[in-house]
């Protein structure tokens, strides 16, 4: 395992991202860009790291329903197949992942708490880690 993995908690304004070191062991996060800069920064960024791989949140509601922002992301999914044939895509569930990085931010002073660059960088970090997890147990 010589490659990098990118997660990728899309948002209809701002999205947020994280990737892996090469060996596939740690996770951190990257600054959250404007959504409509998305494809523009991976056709970079994909070829730039060596990403072979890309983890997509899939956003679900308490009831295990999509959210509202799935077509949105479907429609994503569509341009990045077309735009990045060779580069795997998968999906894993994100629900709580936005509590979580609150959590993580507890103690903090507000502006920081309430700063959704952040909380969106940390919730890629957190769904990657989760993907992580969930690929070493297999």
């Amino acid at each position: 395992m010589n490659y990098r993995i990118l997660s990728i908690d899309y948002g209809s304004k701002r999205t947020g991202l994280a990737v892996t070191d090469q060996l596939q062991m740690i996770a951190y996060g990257l600054p959250t860009i404007k959504t409509n800069n998305l494809m523009r920064f991976l056709s970079y960024y994909i070829y730039e790291e060596n990403i072979q791989k890309v983890i997509l949140g899939e956003p679900k509601n308490c009831k295990n329903q999509p959210s509202l922002i799935e077509k949105e992301i479907q429609y994503f999914i569509s341009k990045f197949c077309i735009f990045f044939p060779e580069i795997y895509l998968d999906r894993i569930d994100e629900r709580f992942t936005s509590k979580l990085a609150k959590k993580t931010l507890f103690g903090l002073k507000k502006r920081y708490r309430t700063n959704k660059l952040i909380l969106d960088k940390i919730s890629a970090t957190l769904i990657l880690q989760s993907y992580l997890g969930r690929s070493r147990k297999v």
